[in-house]
């Protein structure tokens, strides 16, 4: 049972009997209806700009007559694209606020997806369509959403994270089989402009609907507890930019995540043909895709509640390690094992992308949160997209994956070790105060004797 601080300013000079019993057990504290539309803004973004690509492959070969490399160099592009704005996007979050960054930027993403026939003449004119895609991403992608959701949470900043990034999981399972059905149907031109009708008609009303900005505006402190010192001393406190970039922390973390991350996006990309050179037919080979795509969803939920129980740097470095022994499964076993191999990796991805905003908000605070967690965030995005070039380079150079995974496995290690090496949180979650708890349980006993009466 949960009691904000407006419920406690209004009733302070009234006996326990006459508090609202009914509003204060029923209530559900509105953060959570921030995590909810916020899960739902991801799913119409990222979804369906990355992980929506591959059913497009074909089709855009045949129409630009070009092979599987000249298409491939779109999404690269994008993801450059992307990382190289991360930082800006950041700046007009802390300038602006992360609502209204979701807020402008969710219609452009949805109209330039809606434009896309007018980028549909040749494939040049295909990767300028890809890059405004990624320069326009931030505005539906988890650096605003995951700002936000920060701002609502403290003790339980972990856990609302992963409910938020979940999104992206439901996404990234749902968006490429309506996309396929949608170029079936119609055609890939029509398919992209559906689906930006749906970010605009769809995704933008809920959102701007249901996102609030910071509990402050309405009077509650993060997470819906009572108002105390320790809750509210640090609120909008922390590190400036310059200062955490300044930080051996800062960049401990950077490299850390820059090389799980080209290592577990390197494996997951090339995850489908990784399985088919081990004769397991085309549709096991898919299946190994799926099993990632369930493990990341699993990676996100869970890294968020343990977060809330575990020391994150320490968590990091068990699931890394856990990514680490999947690569090693992928590089050595066969069968089942590469599988199990599979799973481990998706696992690990999944967790990357909760510990950024949560590190972040942990050892630099959420002064300037938007630009520091971006540089962290635009790291994790370069990487990824040099992962699968790394991998696929490595493939043509030798005709095995076996030096890549050789090295992703080295690298994936030396992140697990680095995330070891932090120290300290600069900015813990609050404890329970004795008077909040002392407050707690004579509010559930009154409760109680009411209900008894």
């Amino acid at each position: 049972m949960n009691f904000d601080n407006e419920t406690l300013t209004h009733d302070r000079g009234q006996p326990l009997r006459t508090l609202p019993a009914k509003r204060n057990a029923t209530q559900i504290f509105y953060g959570w209806w921030v995590v909810l539309a916020s899960a739902f803004g991801l799913l119409w973004g990222i979804p369906i700009s990355v992980y929506s690509f591959s059913v497009f492959f074909r089709p855009l070969m045949q129409d630009f007559h070009v092979g599987r490399a000249a298409v491939s160099l779109a999404f690269t592009l994008k993801l450059l694209a992307g990382a190289l704005c991360a930082t800006p996007a950041g700046w007009l979050i802390d300038r602006y606020g992360p609502r209204r960054v979701i807020l402008l930027g969710t219609p452009i993403f949805g109209s330039i997806l809606l434009a896309n026939r007018f980028f549909s003449g040749s494939i040049v004119q295909f990767y300028c369509f890809y890059v405004v895609l990624g320069l326009s991403i931030h505005g539906v992608s988890p650096i605003p959403y995951g700002s936000l959701v920060s701002h609502w949470f403290d003790r339980r900043r972990g856990l609302a994270l992963g409910l938020t990034m979940l999104g992206i999981g439901v996404g990234a399972v749902i968006m490429p089989s309506v996309a396929q059905t949608l170029i079936t149907r119609f055609s890939w031109k029509t398919a992209y402009s559906i689906l930006g009708a749906g970010v605009l008609l769809i995704c933008w009303p809920v959102v701007a609907y249901v996102l609030k900005e910071k509990p402050e505006d309405f009077g509650l402190l993060s997470d819906g507890g009572p108002a105390s010192t320790d809750s509210t001393k640090d609120v909008g406190r922390g590190l400036t930019a310059r200062e955490a970039w300044r930080s051996r922390v800062f960049w401990l973390m950077a490299l850390a995540f820059t090389l799980v991350s080209a290592s577990v996006q390197g494996c997951v990309v090339h995850m489908a043909p990784m399985l088919s050179d081990q004769n397991l037919g085309a549709r096991t080979a898919a299946l190994g895709s799926s099993l990632i795509g369930g493990a990341v969803m699993i990676g996100r939920v869970g890294t968020g509640c343990l977060l809330d129980r575990t020391f994150a740097p320490r968590l990091a470095s068990i699931l890394f390690a856990v990514a680490a022994s999947g690569i090693a499964l992928l590089l050595l076993g066969s069968g089942p094992a590469v599988f199990a191999g599979a799973f481990l990796v998706g696992l690990g991805l999944g967790a990357e992308v909760d510990l950024i905003p949560y590190l972040t908000s942990r050892y630099f605070g959420l002064l300037d949160f938007g630009k520091v967690y971006s540089s962290a965030f635009a790291a994790f995005a370069l990487a990824g997209a040099l992962g699968p070039l790394i991998m696929g380079a490595g493939f043509d150079r030798t005709g095995s994956y076996s030096g890549p995974l050789a090295g992703f496995l080295v690298a994936t290690v030396l992140g697990a070790i680095l995330m070891g090496r932090l120290g300290p949180y600069r900015f813990r979650p609050p404890e329970p105060t004795v008077v909040s708890l002392i407050m707690h349980e004579n509010c559930t006993q009154e409760l109680r004797i009411q209900t008894e009466e």
